[in-house]
């Protein structure tokens, strides 16, 4: 991904460092921490999708505890 565009959650509050950040291409999502900003993770946008399904599903709650 050459130049993203990063956004952050409005949830983030203060601005800090402490905020999930994603940038969308055309067939992938980058996801980073805003205190790590050279790190990032590329994703294909089918596999997040199935990830937010699980979410929303409750799938992944037990891990949140």
């Amino acid at each position: 991904m050459h130049n993203p565009t990063w956004q952050r959650s409005s949830f983030c509050g203060g601005g800090g460092n402490n905020c999930i950040e994603v940038a969308a291409s055309e067939n992938q999502i980058a996801i980073r921490e805003s205190s790590q900003p050279n790190i990032a993770l590329a994703i294909h946008k089918s596999a997040l999708h199935a990830f937010f399904l699980g979410v929303k599903a409750g799938v992944f709650d037990s891990l949140a505890r």
